[in-house]
């Protein structure tokens, strides 16, 4: 049998990018051979940042895991399982209603391509209540999100409140 490595996805809108986000990509690496951490345009959703932004702030919030790639995606999660070559897709799960969510998209991407294969990650306990729209929300009402972001994200955010 030829050595075949294993590559694990983990697409995402983050935005911002959180520690827990951070964290699952730390974990993820320890155990596939390259992870490719995929920044979502989103439609549906009004960002703070755009995709080029997030696309950095991950790259720099990522910079110091190992075999980690940050790329900005598009399109159906499905349709790049071949082309990116990838072993499994990883999502984090906080709560129950991410799980269901989570589930019927993963049953989805199956039947859009029967070999997608999906991973769920539980966060470390003081990630578990931490999410973008979490962090957007405080920071909507003048809160400090310090605790539940990197540092190169928090710059950004603080940037972004001075200019409101």
């Amino acid at each position: 049998m030829a050595d075949q490595r294993t590559v694990a996805l983990y697409p995402g809108t983050f935005d911002p990018v959180t520690n827990g986000h951070v964290d699952i990509i730390a974990r993820t690496s320890e155990l596939f051979d390259r992870v490719i951490v995929a920044v979502a345009s989103s439609r549906k959703k009004q960002p703070l940042f755009d995709l080029e932004t997030r696309v950095r702030l991950m790259e720099v919030a990522c910079r110091d895991i190992a075999h980690v790639d940050v790329q900005p995606f598009q399109g159906l999660l499905a349709n790049e399982y071949d082309r990116l070559e990838i072993s499994v897709v990883i999502k984090g799960l906080r709560s129950v209603t991410d799980f269901e969510y989570e589930f019927q998209q993963a049953q989805a991407n199956r039947r859009l391509h029967e070999g997608f294969e999906t991973m769920f990650f539980m966060p470390r306990d003081r990630n578990t209540y931490i999410s973008s729209s979490l962090v957007r929300e405080i920071l909507s009402l003048g809160g400090d999100v310090r605790d539940f972001v990197p540092a190169n994200v928090q710059k950004h955010l603080d940037q972004l409140q001075e200019e409101k």
